[in-house]
């Protein structure tokens, strides 16, 4: 993670040479980020992401060699620390909860804007998610279909109306500031109840958070 005032160092792993380069061109001159590689296959993402080790990688979810969700577990290995935006064509793509299972902190829609490329990246160097509400519930009927649950249900374990109420937030789309300032308490108490929350059902990321509370019916989605 960079600290205050270090540019965000981001790797572009993509096989279509022409987005890939703009992609590292317009995201050179954004102000606090600054790419550090540019990769066309999943092997040689991995590769350059063990060696310049990335804050943010953006990585496309169809690739030959290794695909974007085989890379995004490898990158996830040799740089835990490294957040992931996968990019994709569509969001009705089927393997969107392979990626957010192999670790990615969100998506992105390959005909983004520039501006909304470089707030996703700030959003997740910053330990957020990407996620909307919509997608969610995208990825929670995925979920439903899947033979086995992931985990069984560990009686007793229960989140205090605090930690629930805080849940409906990072479910809403909200970051810790906006959660902060919603229930009027520090950012950092937003950040150890996330924490909380994720350890007490032994989740990896918001994104799986946002997951549970849908399939768990805590948020009145449509």
């Amino acid at each position: 993670m960079s600290s205050q005032g270090d540019p965000i160092r981001v790797l572009v792993v993509d096989d279509q040479e022409l987005f890939r380069r703009g992609m590292t061109m317009l995201l050179g001159v954004e102000a606090g980020i600054e790419v550090v590689g540019e990769a066309g296959d999943g092997v040689d993402g991995t590769n350059l992401a063990a060696a310049t080790a990335p804050d943010v990688v953006l990585l496309d979810v169809r690739m030959p060699k290794r695909t974007g969700i085989e890379a995004c577990l490898a990158i996830k290995e040799v740089v835990p620390a490294a957040k992931i935006i996968m990019l994709t064509v569509s969001d009705e793509e089927a393997d969107l909860y392979e990626a957010v299972k192999s670790g990615a902190s969100g998506y992105l829609l390959k005909d983004s804007s520039i501006e909304e490329v470089a707030q996703a990246i700030r959003v997740v160097a910053d330990g957020q998610s990407l996620i909307s509400p919509s997608m969610a519930v995208k990825l929670i009927d995925e979920f439903k279909q899947m033979s086995r649950p992931e985990r069984s249900h560990v009686p007793g374990l229960r989140l205090t109306e605090r930690e629930l109420e805080v849940l409906r937030l990072v479910a809403r789309g909200m970051n810790n500031r906006e959660i902060a300032k919603e229930l009027f308490i520090s950012e950092n108490t937003v950040k150890n109840h996330v924490r909380n929350i994720l350890e007490k059902l032994q989740l990896h990321s918001r994104m799986e958070a946002v997951m549970y509370a849908v399939k768990e019916k805590l948020l009145d989605l449509p």
